[in-house]
């Protein structure tokens, strides 16, 4: 089964509406007449959504993505932003469940598959984080936390749901900490992710899903990392940030 890789940039709470122009300027100079067999994804802070859409939006090679959705579609939820709304964007995904959201702001597996579902009605394909800190691996819950994200957090999704869902990877001990998993260890963690959507789904939606690594991934280590046969991509935080970064990233991650 060949899946098309995913390179996901996830900003985070960084660059404003004018440091997206400028990115956007400066990335979409360079990848002019240059072709990617990968699909692209950059995911700005809600405030640079519209410049995003602005300067991508008619950009065949660049989807937009937001990083989070409410679990509501409206009402008295002062700060949030619904699904329904982010689609008037023209954005593609939505980053859900990532660990900055889980750890930070106690973000449960149950709400993230509410989030999973809102998107889903709105036709925004999830980007969905799944990933277990230092803590559970060395005390050997691995696969206890991630069959548990995987089976809660993708709960009552159609197999259409599934195919226009991403799954990343990130075990939470490397993101932004400059310490990346193995390629070894990265591999053996996609492939069980992989057997627990067999599990749920069936082998055949398996072999379609597309599972992204993600943990201080950056130029240097992509093309190792991508050669792991179930990692389908990368979502990447602040080696993203400047537009040569995201663009090797992607080029050396897809050789």
């Amino acid at each position: 089964m060949t899946r098309k890789p995913i390179f996901a940039a996830n900003w985070k709470m960084n660059k404003g509406p004018l440091e997206t122009e400028d990115f956007a300027d400066n990335f979409l100079s360079k990848i002019q007449q240059q072709t990617f067999p990968a699909d692209i994804v950059i995911a700005p802070p809600f405030v640079s959504l519209a410049k995003a859409a602005e300067k991508f939006g008619n950009v065949s090679a660049v989807a937009l993505a937001a990083q989070n959705c409410s679990e509501h579609n409206s009402g008295a939820y002062t700060g949030e932003v619904s699904a329904m709304m982010l689609k008037e964007f023209y954005l593609h995904y939505v980053i859900l469940g990532h660990s900055e959201r889980r750890a930070i702001y106690g973000e449960t597996d149950e709400v993230i598959n509410a989030k999973m579902l809102k998107a889903r009605e709105s036709n925004l394909r999830p980007i969905f984080c799944i990933g277990e800190t230092l803590e559970e691996r060395e005390g050997g819950k691995l696969e206890e936390v991630l069959r548990r994200q995987v089976t809660v957090g993708m709960k009552d999704l159609t197999e259409r749901d599934l195919l226009d869902t991403v799954i990343a990877y990130e075990p939470v001990w490397a993101i932004g900490t400059g310490v990346t998993a193995s390629a070894k260890q990265a591999q053996e963690a996609h492939a069980f992710v992989r057997s627990l959507v067999a599990e749920q789904f069936g082998a055949d939606s398996a072999a379609k899903i597309r599972i992204q690594y993600g943990g201080s991934v950056k130029p240097a280590n992509a093309e190792e990392l991508m050669a792991c046969p179930d990692i389908d991509g990368a979502l990447i935080g602040g080696a993203a940030l400047e537009p040569q970064s995201f663009l090797d990233i992607i080029v050396n991650g897809t050789k």
